[in-house]
């Protein structure tokens, strides 16, 4: 008898350790009580480069009407530093306290049920974006969180591996915790990524010593013609990731998109999906995944010929808030 207890004792620990650790069940919480989506518009203007108009020229595109019409309430936020913080360092410190400040706006939106839109200056902003989502749970414990990641890079140099110096090429291995854990720190994203939680699409342009961390790593790719035909693999990819985290977060940078969309984009590369076949994708995504609960997108244009890049994210903004109300509307029957 005394050591079954003892054995009891032993087990017990180990299966409320195992409930912890075990992803967290996400329910619908987007609609009020008077049946509208709640979406919160957060921009993220700071940039390794100095602030950026682009998240404000997105939250004025022309999206905050076309939300309306689909009768969503909408809120606007931005990250902003706080006096002392103006004269921290550089531009690098500086975005690494922008985005704890953002990460804190993240957080809010979710207690409060609002769906949020990253309107991102730059890929960099990431690490922010994701930090509030890990911390957005009711219990305090960091949330485990799933990537899909759509760019025409991978984004997963290092200071070490960079041929740029780019900051720009960097967030993937920044939020996985390869390089600038300061950074990392500072926007509150702790613990880091695990790799088996990232999934990228659209990748085409890698540099030679990137590539070679990628091929080290536990992240899985889809391709430009898996996303363009929303094809099996990209949903086995998010199936798998569905049963291991708490929370699925969907990236965007333009350049991931048919260049013809995106003219004005200092990075863009050949051969991408339009914005239409994303838009398609995105509603799917959100109206199967529950835990799908935000979006992200980065690096619109400076100048925008014909308004086509500005149109293209409108698409696929409300592509994913298409698929948000259909996903809460079935939950509610």
């Amino acid at each position: 008898m005394d050591a079954l207890n003892t054995l009891a004792r032993r087990i017990v620990p180990l299966a409320v350790l195992l409930a912890f650790a075990a992803p967290t069940a996400r329910a619908q919480r987007y609609t009020g009580a008077d049946g509208k989506l709640r979406v919160a518009l957060s921009k993220q203007p700071f940039s390794p480069n100095g602030t950026s108009r682009g998240p404000e020229t997105m939250a004025n595109g022309g999206i905050q009407d076309s939300l309306a019409r689909l009768g969503a309430i909408v809120r606007l936020h931005e990250s902003r530093l706080v006096p002392p913080q103006d004269t921290e360092y550089g531009n690098w410190k500086k975005l690494g306290m922008a985005l704890g400040h953002y990460a804190d706006i993240v957080s809010k939106n979710e207690r409060d049920g609002y769906f949020t839109v990253g309107l991102l200056a730059t890929c960099p902003s990431m690490p922010g974006l994701v930090a509030g989502l890990q911390h957005s749970g009711p219990d305090g414990r960091p949330l485990r969180i799933g990537m899909l990641w759509l760019d025409a890079h991978p984004d997963f140099n290092t200071p070490e591996t960079t041929r740029s110096g780019s900051l720009g090429g960097m967030p993937v291995a920044v939020a996985t915790g390869r390089a600038l854990q300061v950074m990392r720190r500072d926007a509150k994203l702790e613990p880091p990524l695990r790799d088996v939680d990232v999934v990228m699409g659209g990748v085409r342009l890698t540099d030679p010593l990137e590539q070679e961390l990628l091929d080290a790593s536990q992240i899985e790719q889809v391709s430009v013609d898996d996303l363009r035909n929303a094809a099996p693999a990209v949903f086995a990819q998010l199936d798998r990731l569905n049963r291991a985290v708490d929370v699925l977060y969907i990236h965007i940078d333009m350049d991931v998109l048919d260049p013809r969309e995106v003219m004005a984009h200092g990075n863009k590369v050949p051969n991408g999906p339009s914005s239409e076949q994303l838009a398609t994708l995105f509603e799917q995504i959100f109206r199967r995944y529950p835990k799908a609960s935000a979006i992200g997108f980065a690096t619109i244009p400076p100048t925008d010929e014909g308004g086509l890049s500005i149109a293209a994210l409108n698409r696929m903004i409300l592509g994913a808030v298409r698929g948000v109300q259909a996903r809460e509307a079935a939950l509610r029957k």
